[in-house]
């Protein structure tokens, strides 16, 4: 009994469980070392600007993890700190005298502090109260400062918004950030420091009992903690990273409009962090990164895709409330038993014929909407690299065979995958 409960330092997995200070820096380091080396993979200007555009919304998404995910705070207006500390920084830009003497690798902290300041003044009356009031209060203030947006035009340029230009700034070791991979690499480190920092946070006491008034605020309070002021300092600490990712989306596009702040970006934000899993530090990550690449990508295939980026939230939500994080965790169970290669082959045999069905039920939307919405006498449509006539029957029976054939077959073999499952997170006789 005592040779289980002794760590052995030789053992990985002991080590993790202990804590071992480099297994916990592991992951950072892999991180580094993947955005390092990710515009020699993916070298094209495109590539590059989606990558930065993935980066500031992974910023976003863990700054408002700390809100929802740490804290138990619904928030509806988040990205007004996100785009007052982008105006902010767009201001600080079109400052020549003072501009010229910053090097833009410092500028996100400006815009970090206009967040926190913003989020100062309204959370000392909004985190007061958690839950259904917290979030109506959220969105008040959303709105409220989407609808300065258009009126205050000094500050954020009204409709058409408020532009700056990046290269302005003190050369930085002699960069001057006129190219886009330049740029990158500036943002690649924001992200690693945000998102270090962020984590840090969750381990401080004032993270860990974020945790415990979001479960339960009555015990808190309790135990001598004021559950008013946690929510506050989390709050505020939201804020400023959120600002930061505003800075870093005014240095990248170097112009914000009303878009920033509006409803409809905070909603996006939400849709993330819930589609990568608010229970887990990495979830937003995931999420960041799945929602940029169907907003980019997905985008310039279909023009359905925020039709289909819904569809996936709901499901989530419905089938997967712990996200795209909370299916990978749960596979680790089985992983520590040494049987998750006993998923491989059920796997295998039921989630193909699912993507295919979802393929084929997504070609019978696509068809339906350019059979509705194409214009008089267009009648050819390209789908999975295959042109045909939307407009003849023959295409209509092969995208409802295939994606009837696909599910049956999905449903035919869950039972085996379901048995596989529970054997793969069961303890064999050995173990036990």
């Amino acid at each position: 009994m005592t040779d289980q409960l002794t760590t052995d330092p030789a053992k990985p997995a002991q080590r993790m469980r202990a804590g071992s200070m480099s297994i916990t820096l592991m992951p950072w380091i892999i991180a580094s070392l993947l955005l390092l080396f990710l515009p020699f993979i993916f070298q094209a200007n495109s590539a590059i600007t989606i990558m930065n555009q993935m980066s500031i919304t992974i910023i976003f998404a863990l700054a408002y993890n700390m809100l929802l995910g740490q804290g138990g705070m619904l928030s509806f207006g988040h990205a007004v700190y996100m785009g007052v500390g982008g105006f902010a920084c767009v201001h600080i830009m079109n400052m020549d005298d003072f501009f010229a003497n910053i090097p833009l690798p410092l500028l996100p902290v400006f815009g970090g502090l206009f967040g926190m300041g913003l989020a100062t003044i309204v959370g000392a009356f909004s985190t007061r109260k958690a839950g259904t009031v917290f979030a109506m209060i959220s969105l008040g203030v959303g709105e409220l400062i989407a609808a300065c947006s258009v009126i205050i035009v000094a500050f954020f340029g009204g409709e058409e918004g408020i532009s700056g230009d990046r290269t302005y700034g003190m050369p930085f070791f002699g960069v001057e950030f006129l190219q886009q991979i330049e740029v990158y690499y500036l943002i690649a480190f924001w992200v690693i420091i945000s998102a270090a920092l962020m984590y840090l946070f969750s381990r401080t006491p004032v993270g860990r009992m974020a945790n415990a008034v979001r479960d339960n605020p009555e015990r808190a309070e309790f135990l001598g903690y004021s559950a008013r002021w946690v929510r506050f300092y989390s709050f505020v600490a939201s804020g400023f990273f959120a600002g930061v990712a505003g800075a870093l989306f005014a240095i990248n596009y170097e112009i914000l409009t009303e878009e920033n702040l509006n409803l409809v970006t905070s909603g996006q934000i939400l849709l993330v962090t819930f589609l990568g899993g608010v229970g887990f530090f990495f979830g937003p990550i995931l999420g960041a990164i799945v929602f940029t690449l169907v907003q980019t990508v997905l985008s310039l295939q279909t023009e359905l895709w925020a039709f289909y980026a819904g569809v996936l939230f709901v499901a989530t939500v419905m089938f997967f409330p712990g996200g795209l994080a909370g299916v990978l965790m749960m596979h680790v169970p089985a992983m520590r038993l040494g049987k998750a290669k006993l998923l491989v082959v059920p796997y295998i045999k039921t989630l193909l014929p699912a993507l295919i069905g979802i393929l084929g039920l997504s070609a019978l939307v696509e068809m339906v909407f350019h059979f509705r919405h194409a214009a008089t006498g267009d009648h050819e449509m390209t789908l999975f690299w295959t042109t045909f006539d939307s407009h003849t029957l023959l295409p209509w029976i092969v995208a409802v065979v295939i994606t009837v054939a696909a599910f049956w077959l999905m449903r035919m073999n869950m039972p085996g995958m379901v048995a596989a499952w529970h054997q793969a997170n069961t303890v064999g006789k050995d173990r036990a």
